[in-house]
């Protein structure tokens, strides 16, 4: 069964697999067992890997894919872009060759992609992987692409062509001017008051969110989602508390699989705070220290035109750092020293132990995930 073929997982983990890969589902990944009494209204399999950057996502599901036939499916709102390899981690040409990837490099930096996009291109991934016969293995940090992937995009309305270009012309001065505080309070005023929390300089989803109150009169938040499971999920209060991960790898049961429309086998990998941050300080130095790396890459977005914090992929954590950081060189003569540099370094990880801080926060709320300690020895 799968847990044979799942190398390097730890013995819950298997478990776990055992008991979603039993014989009453279906579909299975091996053929070491067999299922003697036909099942109706089975259900495909697909795994999904999350974790925060380091943990071994990418090489356990190039792992996983080799075994079982699979094929990878990133769910990272980075790798979707042309030329941000270093900074995305993004998986070697060797790696892609070996083992087939969607939705990796399909986008100029300077085009802007969404979860809905998102949501359908990788949907439509999966089904072309299960009618090839392989198993589809979706992996990567994006919370919000893997829960609308894993439960469905809400119903939100799409707004007319004329609804649109009323809210650009809105806020079209305001984008001009930079006054994104501005920007956001009128849109607070119109009725959505958590328009407060997004990104800064996150154009596309301010304007999205008028552009729902202007068709709906309601703010994005009042929309339903697809399964009552994942609204009690988006209701569910983030903490910050402390995690075990040694303990929580049960699925809650107010998680209703049986409303889902594949079998979904989930796992994040953790491991220990302190050890997390300095695999993510350490990487860091390494994306930078690569001789066509962060830096390089930083570089070629401003020679494309683009600026810091202006869109999708020059928001991305470390891409904005280093533009800025290269921004400033240019305006002292492309000089720098060594306390500019290092500040540089510490802001990019400080931003990337913020971020895998956010990721941990976000998963506990997400009970579909078995959580594994990817710091421990492999079994």
């Amino acid at each position: 069964m799968i847990m044979t073929e799942v190398c390097g997982l730890r013995t819950r983990c298997l478990h776990l697999l055992l008991r979603s890969s039993s014989c009453r589902h279906g579909r299975q990944f091996a053929t070491t067992t067999t299922c003697s009494i036909p099942v109706p209204n089975k259900k495909d399999k697909i795994i999904v890997i999350s974790g925060p950057t380091g943990t071994g996502k990418t090489r356990l599901a190039l792992e996983l894919a080799k075994r079982l036939n699979g094929e990878i499916v990133s769910a990272d709102s980075v790798q979707v872009y042309r030329g941000l390899d270093v900074g995305s981690a993004k998986p070697t040409a060797s790696e892609r060759k070996e083992v087939r990837h969607h939705l990796v490099d399909i986008l100029h930096p300077s085009e802007d992609y969404s979860v809905g996009q998102f949501y359908e291109d990788a949907r439509q991934a999966t089904q072309d992987i299960l009618k090839s016969g392989r198993v589809p293995i979706v992996t990567g940090g994006t919370g919000l692409y893997l829960r609308w992937f894993i439960y469905g995009k809400p119903d939100v309305p799409k707004a007319s062509p004329e609804v649109a270009l009323e809210v650009y012309s809105e806020l079209a001065e305001l984008e001009r001017n930079k006054d994104w505080d501005a920007a956001v309070q009128l849109v607070v005023k119109a009725g959505d008051s958590q328009a407060q929390f997004l990104a800064a300089n996150d154009w596309y989803r301010l304007r999205r969110s008028l552009e729902i109150i202007k068709t709906s009169g309601s703010p994005p938040s009042a929309f339903q989602v697809p399964y009552k499971s994942f609204k009690d999920q988006c209701d569910t209060r983030l903490t910050d508390s402390s995690h075990d991960v040694n303990s929580s790898g049960d699925i809650p049961n107010q998680v209703k699989l049986k409303d889902l429309d594949y079998e979904f086998i989930c796992f994040f990998l953790s491991s220990p705070r302190l050890d997390l941050y300095r695999s993510i300080d350490y990487r860091c130095e390494d994306m930078l220290a690569e001789s066509n790396g962060v830096l390089t890459e930083a570089k070629w977005l401003l020679d494309e035109g683009l600026l810091p914090n202006s869109n999708s992929a020059t928001r991305a954590i470390g891409y904005r750092q280093a533009m800025e950081y290269l921004l400033r060189c240019r305006e002292d003569g492309g000089r720098t020293s060594a306390g500019e540099f290092y500040a540089f370094l510490s802001e990019f990880q400080k931003a990337s132990r913020n971020f895998a801080k956010r990721q941990m926060t976000w998963f506990r709320n997400e009970h579909i995930y078995h959580w594994l300690d990817a710091s421990k020895p492999l079994v």
